[in-house]
């Protein structure tokens, strides 16, 4: 069994309106940043996990995002894997 480091990037798909990042942008705006012109809100993981191969390993973690981290009606979810020398706990 390998070590794995998944990095896991969830945002809002295009179509979805991102309060979040509008209040981001005016909070922008409002020190100074005016050439900022839009803001996406999104939500990043860093998983630690053990699986025997890369195509297990990239598996689990179509899986995590589909069934946990995101939610596939609203967000797209992007991921790197990479071997690891240890899981972090």
């Amino acid at each position: 069994m390998n070590n794995w480091t998944a990095q896991i990037r969830v945002t809002l798909k295009p179509a979805v309106n991102d309060p979040q990042g509008l209040a981001i942008r005016g909070g922008l705006h409002q020190l100074g940043f005016g050439d900022v012109s839009s803001v996406r809100a999104g939500k990043f993981f860093d998983v630690h996990f053990s699986a025997p191969d890369r195509a297990a390993a990239e598996q689990q973690v179509s899986d995590m995002c589909r069934r946990v981290l995101a939610n596939t009606v609203i967000e797209d979810y992007s991921f790197e894997v990479r071997e690891s020398v240890e899981v972090a706990r």
